[in-house]
C-alpha cells in the first residue's frame, strides 16, 4: 500500500539529520508514555462509539508502532517489515482452523488450541503465567491470570461456589476491620477484589469494563449533583449529605 510506504518514509525523514530535533531525540523508553496514552485514547474512542475519532486515534497508535520500529531499524535490530512478517507468520500458525484443514466448532475449542500451540512453542516452559504483561491494569491482570490457570483445571466448579467465596472474603475483611490492622485490611480487600474478579469471569463479565462503566455512571450522577447545586446557587461544601443524597436518588429515576 502506497500510503503505508509514505508514512514509513515520513518517519525516516523525521529521524534523519535534516528532520525534527524532537523526533531525533526520542528513544524506545522515552516514547513509552505516548504509546500507553495513544492506546488509551483508542479505547476511549471505542467506548464513545465515535468512528471518526477512532480512525484518528488508530492512526496515532500506528505512528507510535512505526516510530518504535524506525528506532530499532537504526540500531540494526529489526524493521517495520520484520514486524509485519513476524505477526503474519504467528497469526497463520495460531489459526490452523482457518489456514489448514483443521476445524474447530466453537470459540472455546479455538481458545484451547491457542493454549496448546503456545505450550508447544515453549511459552509456558518456565511458568504457565508467562506472557501476561506486568503493566496490565490490576482487574484485567487478575482475570487473565485466572483464565490462564483455568486452562489446566485449576478453577471453581460452580458459580455458587465462587459466590460463597466472595461472602467468605467479605467476612474476613469485616474481621480485619475489627482488628484495626492496616496490613490485614489491605490484604483482605485485595483478596475480596480478586475473588470478585473470579465471579465476573464465571458470569462472562469483563471486570475491567464493568468497573469502568460504574465509574462513568458515578461521574454522570455526581456531575448532576454539581449541576443542581449551581442551579440553586449553592456550593457543594454548603450542602448537607442528605441534600446531595436526595439529588443522587433522582439520577436513578432519570436513569443517568
Amino acid at each position: 500500500m502506497e500510503e503505508f510506504k509514505e508514512l514509513i518514509e515520513i518517519m525516516a525523514k523525521l529521524r534523519s539529520d535534516s528532520g525534527c530535533p524532537w523526533d531525533r531525540q526520542q528513544t524506545k523508553d522515552s516514547l513509552k508514555p505516548y504509546l500507553i496514552e495513544e492506546a488509551h485514547e483508542v479505547l476511549e474512542a471505542i467506548d464513545e462509539g465515535d468512528s471518526e475519532r477512532l480512525k484518528e486515534e488508530l492512526g496515532d497508535l500506528l505512528f507510535q508502532i512505526i516510530f518504535q520500529s524506525q528506532i530499532a531499524a537504526e540500531k540494526g535490530d529489526f524493521s517495520i517489515k520484520d514486524v509485519i512478517v513476524s505477526i503474519t507468520k504467528k497469526i497463520i500458525k495460531r489459526h490452523p482452523h482457518v489456514f489448514s484443514k483443521v476445524k474447530f466448532d466453537s470459540a472455546e475449542e479455538v481458545a484451547k488450541q491457542w493454549f496448546y500451540r503456545k505450550n508447544e512453542e515453549g511459552k509456558f516452559e518456565e511458568s504457565l503465567l508467562n506472557g501476561i504483561p506486568k503493566t496490565l491494569p490490576a482487574l484485567q491482570k487478575a482475570q487473565r491470570l485466572q483464565s490462564r490457570v483455568a486452562m489446566v483445571g485449576f478453577d471453581w466448579v460452580k458459580t455458587d461456589d465462587v459466590v460463597l467465596k466472595v461472602e467468605e472474603e467479605l467476612s474476613e475483611l469485616k474481621a480485619a476491620i475489627q482488628s484495626r490492622s492496616e496490613a490485614e485490611i489491605e490484604e483482605e480487600i485485595g483478596d475480596l477484589l480478586f475473588v470478585v474478579v473470579n465471579l465476573s469471569r464465571f458470569l462472562n463479565v469483563d471486570a475491567e469494563e464493568a468497573l469502568k462503566k460504574s465509574i462513568n455512571k458515578f461521574i454522570r450522577r455526581f456531575s448532576y449533583i454539581e449541576t443542581k447545586a449551581k442551579e440553586k446557587g449553592k456550593r457543594l461544601t454548603d450542602m448537607t449529605l442528605e441534600e446531595m443524597d436526595e439529588i443522587w436518588e433522582l439520577t436513578k429515576l432519570y436513569d443517568l
